[in-house]
């Protein structure tokens, strides 16, 4: 009884940390909505762009790791704003299934173009952290720093949107962006900051995923469809709603394994998704 405890205990803590990833990778998509409105359905490809970013700076021209994630996260930063000012801006007055039919094209675009380009073999950039052994449990040192990372991160995110003069016009113009023009507020580039933003943050996702994935054109397909539910079940927009979705999800997909089988676990979490969305469709955070 005592072992299986420890073990259940460290399903529980491993399920903590699978949190952390989610959290990350579902920050960056509910900024981008919270604000502009519209969701990226390929925001999984922008993080695997990053990734083949850091797999190309790092492992074929040989740059240091740090100067490798620095470049990805400006990479696909500078991909994010460009989405928005080639992609999204031309349709940001469509309907929403317009927008949502754009993006996706994007996603396939960037599919099919990662395959031409880079081929479809699987590359990994050849660091693999050790696990941290606790007593009789082991920890995910990836796992460890990414949940870190999403802390630091909705921490910074918060001060910044709360404390800095950007981030009041940000959180200004996703409550009225009719008005804000008045004020002196370009709306425009408003838009253009928050996707670099939330592309920054795909970056970021990017570099913690690529020390515990192997890097495929295919790898978005992963982790979008997830992303988005995350996104959904916490309250599109709402970012601390996504924060908490995200480890309640992780919850779900590990102590499931735990006790039956790790498909079992992602079951389980989508029943549970389904049974929120019945009783509240805004999401566990989100407003009416």
């Amino acid at each position: 009884m005592d072992i299986f405890d420890v073990f259940l205990l460290e399903a529980v803590l491993n399920g903590l940390l699978l949190g952390g990833i989610l959290a990350l990778l579902a920050l960056g998509l509910n900024l981008i909505f919270g604000v502009i409105d519209v969701v990226w359905i390929c925001y999984a490809e922008m993080i695997m762009i990053g990734m083949y970013a850091v797999y190309y700076l790092h492992n074929v021209y040989h740059l240091p790791l740090w100067f490798a994630f620095a470049g990805a996260i400006a990479i696909v930063a500078v991909g994010g704003a460009a989405l928005h000012h080639l992609v999204i801006r031309p349709v940001l007055a469509a309907e929403p299934i317009n927008q949502l039919l754009v993006t996706g094209g994007v996603l396939f675009f960037l599919q099919a173009g990662a395959t031409l380009v880079f081929g479809v073999e699987f590359r990994n950039v050849g660091i693999r952290l050790p696990q941290l052994q606790v007593g009789e449990m082991y920890l995910s040192m990836a796992r460890l720093i990414a949940f870190g990372v999403a802390l630091a991160a909705m921490i910074g995110m918060s001060v910044f949107l709360k404390r800095s003069y950007l981030g009041t016009a940000i959180r200004a113009i996703s409550q009225d962006r009719r008005i804000m023009p008045l004020m002196g507020v370009d709306p425009n580039r408003i838009f253009l900051v928050t996707s670099a933003l939330g592309g920054a943050l795909a970056g970021v996702a990017a570099c913690l995923l690529v020390l515990q994935y192997d890097i495929h054109p295919a790898i978005g397909l992963s982790f979008g469809p997830i992303t988005f539910l995350i996104c959904v079940l916490g309250g599109l927009g709402n970012m601390m709603g996504g924060f908490i979705a995200a480890f309640i999800f992780a919850q779900f997909i590990s102590v499931g394994g735990f006790f039956l089988h790790v498909e079992w676990g992602y079951v389980l979490a989508f029943l549970f998704f389904i049974a929120v969305m019945f009783w509240r469709p805004q999401g566990i955070l989100g407003g009416k």
